[in-house]
């Protein structure tokens, strides 16, 4: 299974629609990471809509997805995240640093290209 990643622009659109398993994780880490550094993207969006559950090693892989993404110039913005997810990511004490978060697409878009603008100098 593969989670799609799709091209907005100079963004791009990871859309988790399956359970993140272990080796769906890894193999859902590296295919962005990929696909960041063939399409030279100013950013990402993870949309976590789907996931009704976050354990704590799918959650560090999405952190560190981002932070990963950062390094190679795209930040990161997850969207969709449920409330009783980030009540989860909370107790288990993640921190969001590195990563934006938004409450949809369409937010986290917006984001992203302020970033973007304020990294041009626009």
């Amino acid at each position: 299974m593969k989670v799609p990643i799709l091209r907005i622009g100079r963004m791009l659109l990871a859309s988790v629609q399956v359970e993140l398993r272990d080796t769906v994780a890894d193999a859902f880490q590296q295919d962005v990471l990929a696909a960041i550094e063939k399409n030279g993207a100013d950013g990402l969006i993870i949309d976590i809509t789907a996931l009704d559950i976050v354990d704590s090693y799918v959650a560090r892989v999405l952190l560190d997805t981002g932070r990963m993404a950062r390094l190679l110039g795209a930040p990161t913005v997850l969207v969709g995240m449920r409330p009783a997810v980030a009540a989860t990511l909370t107790r288990m004490g993640f921190v969001m640093d590195d990563v934006y978060t938004a409450l949809n697409i369409d937010e986290g878009l917006h984001l992203l290209q302020g970033i973007a603008g304020r990294r041009l100098g626009a």
